[in-house]
């Protein structure tokens, strides 16, 4: 990761990660309500993001009403997370928390778990905001197909899950806490609240922002 020089004050990028159904979203949400009743400014998104041009490809693609080559929808994937880049930096430095559903790692380790190349799945990755934390809401991929909507999308079938989840294994790095997503969903958000809390004070103080990948 490359750093710059800045230490000011900002807000922490915080990303949700893991399998399908694993309680990303329900989760993301619960954080947003917490952090904001403690008064921080705080915003939550998601990748894709479907209200773009570029997400409206995607959408149609995950609900299965087009065919792209396995290359072309990473990249698009990747290209859909630059279009929030600026105003991602943007957010950050004016101070504001983002929580994030879903980021690089998903793109990478969805399309590493089709066979591509994983080194070649990471570099247009390269120079994106690298998390200052990444939640990885650990499930099995039995489990998480126990629950409610799974099948729905493309990517939810079991025995491609548990190849994303070996990717997942891969990309693990010094930013990642492991959390237990097979808890009551009361556990989960206790543990959510704890380790985030340390990350957005740290970053009050001045942590200088990084990039994805680049060394």
């Amino acid at each position: 990761m490359k750093n710059n020089n800045s230490s000011d004050s900002r807000g922490a990028l915080i990303v949700l990660e893991g399998l399908d159904r694993c309680g990303k979203t329900s989760q993301s949400s619960r954080l947003l309500q917490y952090l904001e009743g403690l008064g921080h400014a705080v915003e939550s998104w998601r990748f894709p993001d479907r209200t773009t041009s570029v997400g409206q490809m995607i959408s149609s693609y995950l609900a299965n009403k087009s065919h792209l080559d396995d290359h072309t929808i990473h990249l698009l994937f990747s290209a859909n997370r630059w279009e929030k880049r600026l105003l991602m930096e943007s957010k950050l430095k004016s101070g504001t928390t983002l929580i994030i559903d879903r980021y690089s790692y998903s793109g990478v380790a969805f399309s590493s778990a089709k066979g591509l190349d994983m080194k070649w799945c990471k570099s247009p990755e390269m120079g994106l905001l690298a998390p200052d934390l990444v939640l990885y809401l650990d499930i099995s991929p039995e489990k998480a197909a126990e629950r409610g909507g799974y099948g729905e999308e493309r990517y939810e079938q079991l025995e491609f899950q548990k190849k994303v989840a070996q990717s997942y294994n891969m990309l693990n790095d010094a930013s990642w806490k492991i959390i237990d997503a097979t808890l009551p969903i009361e556990d989960v958000e206790k543990q959510l609240t704890e380790t985030v809390l340390d990350c957005v004070e740290t970053c009050r103080k001045g942590k200088p922002l990084s990039e994805l990948w680049l060394s």
